[in-house]
């Protein structure tokens, strides 16, 4: 099987192409399963499978978290499967990209750098009470991309040891029905934010998380914690910026400018029994 992987400020991805392949959704779960392990696969924290369009875009995008989960939408994943999509001649310097949370939008700003327009907040609640306190919570597109969003003071100076009790807990709290993203952020300067992601899926801290990034600068946006214009926000593996414009309280426009990065490309030897696993 042949296959792509891409990774996103350190979030990283399998890309196949599903179109000739014709593998159905139990199988691609499956496949996450086997690929992204990082001792018996390749190593990813999740698939992405290209599908043909449904709804008037060049591509479809079907993505699998690392444990075979189904992911609604992964914004940095969007950007590398921009990336894909471009490359393989599937779009231009423009993508429209079907996805389950809706239509994303991409644009190739350079070989490795691309924006991609995420899905508008659906769930936009700045207060919602935990087992620790308070804290908010968004949800991107719909069906929704579920955020949560915790102020951490001092995160920067904190490694993943140290936070990963609470950013578990948050992971499955009650307050978030359906889980949620546990997102600890702090404000380190005018438009200038930290964000540590304990992705639904993964199960774990992953070095960047797209989604998570749009959410907390939604919220600060729609809070008046930053200007929504060209803010920088720091994930261990790298820095986003995100831009979101507001029109009557509400976020209208989201976009994501960050890195594209083509890591391989090579074909996966799969063992008979990988679909039954």
């Amino acid at each position: 099987m042949n296959f792509h992987k891409m990774n996103g400020a350190g979030n990283d991805f399998i890309v196949i192409d599903n179109r000739t392949l014709n593998l159905t959704t139990a199988q691609l779960s499956a496949l996450a399963r086997y690929l992204c392990h990082r001792r018996f696969g390749i190593g990813a924290d999740g698939l992405m499978a290209v599908e043909p369009p449904k709804q008037g875009g060049d591509f479809a995008m079907g993505f699998f978290n690392s444990d075979g989960t189904i992911g609604e939408m992964c914004g940095n994943g969007a950007r590398c499967i921009c990336r894909y999509g471009y490359e393989q001649g599937l779009a231009g310097e423009r993508q429209r990209v079907e996805t389950t949370a809706g239509l994303v939008t991409g644009q190739r700003l350079g070989k490795d750098t691309y924006r991609v327009r995420l899905n508008n907040p659906s769930i936009l609640d700045k207060d919602r009470m935990t087992a620790h306190g308070l804290s908010s919570y968004v949800e991107l597109g719909c069906p929704g991309v579920p955020h949560s969003l915790y102020p951490y003071a001092g995160l920067k100076a904190q490694d993943f040891d140290q936070l990963r009790p609470l950013a578990r807990s948050l992971r499955h709290d009650p307050a978030y029905p359906k889980g949620a993203n546990a997102n600890l952020y702090d404000v380190l300067g005018e438009d200038h934010l930290v964000i540590r992601t304990f992705e639904r899926g993964v199960e774990d801290f992953t070095l960047a998380c797209g989604t998570g990034t749009g959410s907390l600068v939604a919220l600060l946006t729609v809070t008046g914690q930053v200007s929504g214009r060209n803010v920088r926000v720091e994930n261990p593996g790298g820095t986003l910026t995100v831009d979101a414009r507001m029109e009557d309280g509400r976020i209208t426009e989201l976009y994501l400018t960050g890195p594209a990065m083509a890591v391989c490309k090579g074909e996966a030897e799969l063992p008979e029994d990988v679909f039954d696993r």
